[in-house]
């Protein structure tokens, strides 16, 4: 398994329409081949930076996904929007621990 977290810093004033385009496509993104789970995470401080954060099977499922129309779509779209370069990290994981509360439930 690999984990994909994404940086995207939008113009604030398009916050809204990159949101109206995520709602559009975020089933079909988690449901790709080999996708495990997705979160976008907005900074509590800086509304314009978000963050998506996906698991992947492996790097071969994440390469099929980046090379897929939904991808190809949705990036296309939001690219103009950004504020800044997006940055991207794919990292594998070397611990995953849970609190007792979390256990529990």
């Amino acid at each position: 398994m690999i984990t994909r977290i994404v940086k995207l810093t939008f113009k604030p004033e398009l916050i809204s329409e990159f949101l109206t385009e995520f709602e559009k496509v975020k089933t079909r993104v988690v449901n790709s081949d080999g996708c495990l789970s997705m979160k976008l995470l907005q900074h509590q401080s800086n509304p314009c930076e978000f963050f998506t954060h996906s698991i992947w099977l492996n790097e071969t499922a994440l390469e099929n996904y980046r090379c897929s129309e939904t991808f190809i779509q949705l990036w296309s779209t939001i690219k103009p929007m950004f504020a800044s370069k997006a940055e991207a990290w794919t990292l594998q994981t070397r611990f995953e621990g849970f609190n007792e509360l979390v256990k529990k439930q």
